[in-house]
């Protein structure tokens, strides 16, 4: 395939599905009736599922009675003095090991520097209960995929997405975060919130009560809460 078709291919689906149909090929500009392509896409398919790379969990560590290394194997990471387990996350979970994941976001260290800035240059005295939320010229940013560097919304999923999605609003930006996992990917949620956002599939609710549960994601429970209140008026239950 010539590079061009590839890079348009990674970049424009920015997940894989069943529904990766000749509508998503025609939009990014490509020829449904190529052969090669055909084949490419029937490729692809075929790998979903498979591994991509191994991962490292970047602050995770396993518990157990006996010695780790009696138990599991264990190996030099990459990074000096450190050591990782061979298993899976979910095989060391099946196994009755503790697992313990532990995050850190250097992000809030960063706005906080930020604020200290704006305050010695600017002599505007922000925080985050004082920053203005809806600002215009920072969505439109957003909505150009100008993210880098912007917490939740500059990975490459992400602001592939940010032109798709198109926020406007803060709970724009909430569902923009939610709607690219792997469940949702796979429970064929993504696909038809995008088609009746655009306007491109009706809204409609099995029943007037789920309206009122749904009616924010247009008839799509993006949201685990949202899943459990679905459950719970199908189960009759209110209030």
């Amino acid at each position: 395939m010539p590079e061009d078709v590839i890079k348009a291919l990674s970049s424009g689906m920015w997940s894989w599905s069943e529904e990766v149909c000749d509508r998503n090929v025609r939009e990014l500009g490509l020829n449904t009736d190529d052969y090669r392509l055909i084949q490419t896409l029937r490729l692809a398919q075929q790998l979903m599922g498979a591994p991509r790379h191994l991962g490292q969990h970047p602050g995770g560590f396993a518990l157990t009675h006996d010695r780790l290394d009696d138990l599991v194997p264990i190996e030099p990471a990459t990074m000096k003095d450190r050591q990782i387990i061979e298993w899976d996350k979910d095989d060391v979970e099946a196994l009755k090991f503790m697992k313990v994941d532990i995050l850190a976001l250097g992000m809030l260290t960063c706005m906080a520097k930020a604020f200290e800035l704006i305050r010695e240059h600017k002599h505007d005295d922000l925080d985050l209960a004082k920053i203005k939320q809806e600002d215009d010229a920072t969505y439109a940013m957003i909505r150009k995929a100008d993210t880098l560097g912007t917490f939740q919304i500059e990975s490459r999923t992400q602001m592939a997405m940010l032109p798709r999605l198109k926020p406007k609003t803060f709970y724009d930006l909430v569902v923009q975060v939610v709607i690219v996992r792997p469940g949702w990917i796979q429970g064929d949620m993504v696909h038809p919130y995008l088609r009746r956002r655009g306007g491109k599939e009706k809204i409609d609710y099995p029943t007037p009560e789920l309206e009122a549960v749904l009616g924010k994601t247009l008839g799509v429970p993006l949201f685990q809460e949202l899943a459990m209140r679905v459950a719970m008026v199908c189960a009759g239950f209110t209030g």
